[in-house]
């Protein structure tokens, strides 16, 4: 049975689902195979376990007691399915080397051992994303701002509404969202669900009961000035406080390395002669004249922190998190020497009002860039903390001495530290790992010295940058840290998945609390279940209100037109790549799921549930559709790992 036809646009499962498939049907998916089998599951728990025992005892041990796997009841199992490879979403050099192990396997067909198979593994790299339409088929924004086009008649976008509206696509939905929330929808008729708001005679209609008249950017902060933007892009920006501290780093560190040469020098001289200049830390006596009001604190003990997370972190999934009971919230990792060139990685930055503790996560390499950029966001956005990123494990970051190869340049990393203490006035925080080499912890030894120079908060991932998510989080590590630093808060971050995981790593260590970064990807009312302290067996149907949510967040934030719903479908299909992995409780035959197991192939206690548990990236875009329509004709979605080509 086709999941699209078993399940309506509002997620409820139609008549039709009860109606098994021709067997003469072509490819099937997952979600098809599973859907054929879901009447079978209609029986009672005992008699299906018996059958399950007497005719399939040994598939049945083999799946659900299998290492690593999690532990299903038996009337879910889906015994004999078979994975077969979707050619359509994997890269096109896979396709090749399938296509030349099946022309192999065709030759030695009569031929001993058995035929080769290949095994999908890993990321997919280069992945290719949904074209932008051309200016030609998109109308002129001064249409849609309802003002003059400052081009006239040498514009390279559409003026001409009435062919416009006529060469539109159907809308996806009878009702706007932005116009029912706000009273005026500001992408008007290139909005896809133009037909609510625009009148027949093609005017832009407003609710004047809700309208308030001011623009829709009001529910965010931290957009880039276009001035400021200019003085970035012609180096003109007014860097000078940056400046006057690191020139005092710079007459620190040489000093220092004087010392370290083996030339001795009479301190006590040295305090005279400079004594309107200070070695050592950044005072305020000749170089930053600080506010009256103390620094900004923040007391971040036993808060629920959302992890910073590139690409998936972004502001609709960050308010949703905060709608489950979130604390603490941070933006997705900005590159400082973007954000200095006025770049488009600004966007990043971007506050929702219901962010009320928010950090800004910064990444970079040397100590004057991360200075100027702290200066920057200090005068030009509203933030509650910085966080420095000697976490992040990409290779590319990584060449570069940024992330998590700040770890191994402990001085420089000291040095950055003191540089943006000195221009911020909100607390500064480190991310890091347990270290870089597998099996070479060295966190440990970086604690002191943060401590020393005055971090506020400092959060490990209890894994290695070569480790990866290949073993489970080092716990045991983080609590010898969290034993180190004494004086400020530490925070573990790695494999928490429900309020028992959380529990137990609080009790058992002096972690302050916890950051969560896969289990709210996984499951985003986490937060809700932590707190609650129970596990919330939620149904298929209030998952789909989730995922409604975070479009509705898209609509906001992205917009509603084109691009907008193209940007929203992309990144909800990026979420489904995780929020698949969520075992339903009732589901489960051991209650909590953990964050290593994978489930064997199963079938949902409905066809929705079924569906959202499928690993195929085919059916996450089905799920897309019923939220946000079909996908263009040339639409494209590779997902980030290989394995997901599976159905």
């Amino acid at each position: 049975m086709d999941a699209t036809s078993s399940v309506t646009k509002d997620g409820e499962v139609s008549e039709d689902a009860k109606t098994p498939v021709a067997e003469n049907k072509p490819e099937t998916s997952l979600s098809d195979e599973i859907s054929k089998q879901n009447k079978d599951t209609e029986v009672t728990e005992s008699s299906h376990t018996n059958a399950v025992d007497t005719n399939n005892s040994s598939t049945k041990i083999g799946v659900s007691d299998r290492k690593g796997e999690a532990k299903i009841k038996a009337q879910y199992l889906l015994l004999d399915y078979k994975p077969k490879i979707d050619t359509e979403f994997v890269a096109k050099e896979t396709q090749n080397a399938l296509k030349h192990l099946n022309e192999e396997n065709s030759e030695n067909s009569s031929l001993e051992p058995p035929p080769k198979k290949l095994r999908l593994k890993g990321r997919n790299k280069k992945r290719p994303f949904e074209k932008k339409l051309q200016a030609c088929e998109k109308l002129c924004g001064s249409i849609i701002q309802e003002k003059e086009c400052a081009y006239g008649p040498k514009c390279i976008f559409l003026h001409d509404v009435k062919a416009f509206w006529e060469a539109k696509p159907e809308d996806i939905g009878p009702e706007c969202h932005l116009f029912t929330k706000f009273g005026r929808c500001p992408y008007s008729f290139s909005c896809r669900f133009a037909r609510h708001h625009i009148s027949e005679s093609l005017e832009n209609m407003v609710n004047k009961d809700i309208y308030e008249g001011v623009p829709l950017s009001r529910n965010s902060v931290n957009h880039l000035d276009k001035d400021v933007q200019r003085l970035l892009w012609k180096r003109k920006y007014d860097f000078s406080k940056s400046q006057k501290v690191l020139e005092d780093l710079n007459k620190k560190s040489s000093t220092n390395n004087v010392l370290e040469d083996g030339q001795k020098a009479d301190m006590k001289k040295l305090d005279a002669d400079s004594s309107s200049q200070n070695i050592g830390f950044v005072s305020d006596e000749d170089l930053i004249k600080l506010r009256p009001a103390e620094k900004k604190k923040i007391d971040f003990s036993n808060k629920l922190f959302l992890a910073p997370l590139t690409t998936v972190g972004n502001l609709p999934f960050r308010r949703l998190c905060k709608s489950y009971g979130a604390d603490i919230t941070c933006s997705e990792m900005a590159v400082a020497t973007s954000l200095l060139q006025g770049k488009t990685e600004w966007a990043l930055l971007k506050r929702h009002e219901s962010e009320d503790i928010f950090g800004i996560q910064l990444c970079g390499a040397h100590v004057d860039s991360m200075t100027r950029c702290a200066q920057l966001i200090q005068e030009n956005c509203k933030f509650d903390f910085v966080d420095i990123n000697c976490g992040c494990p990409i290779e590319l970051i990584y060449q570069k001495g940024e992330g998590c190869a700040l770890m191994g340049r402990p001085s420089r990393l000291e040095q950055i530290v003191k540089g943006m203490k000195s221009v911020l006035e909100v607390p500064l925080t480190v991310k890091m790992r347990t270290g870089i080499q597998d099996g070479k912890n060295i966190a440990h030894t970086l604690i002191p010295k943060l401590t020393k120079v005055g971090v506020d908060l400092i959060t490990i991932h209890g894994r290695s940058r070569e480790q990866r998510y290949t073993k489970l989080a080092d716990w045991d590590y983080i609590n010898q840290c969290s034993q180190i630093s004494e004086t400020v808060p530490l925070f573990g971050n790695g494999d928490v998945l429900s309020f028992e995981d959380a529990n137990s790593f609080l009790s058992n260590t002096y972690a302050k609390g916890v950051m969560i970064a896969r289990g709210a990807l996984i499951k985003p009312w986490i937060f809700t279940e932590i707190k609650e302290e129970r596990h919330w067996d939620i149904s298929s149907s209030e998952r789909l209100d989730l995922l409604r949510q975070f479009v509705r967040n898209g609509f906001e934030h992205w917009g509603s037109d084109h691009q907008g719903v193209e940007t929203t479908r992309r990144f909800l299909l990026e979420m489904l790549s995780f929020s698949h992995r969520y075992i339903p409780v009732g589901v489960l035959e051991r209650v909590p799921q953990k964050i290593n197991e994978r489930p064997p192939y199963y079938v949902g206690r409905d066809d929705l549930e079924t569906l959202m548990s499928s690993s195929n990236c085919r059916d996450w875009i089905k799920i897309s559709e019923m939220l946000l329509g079909p996908v263009t004709e040339n639409f494209q979605f590779l997902p980030k790992h290989k394995a997901n080509a599976y159905k």
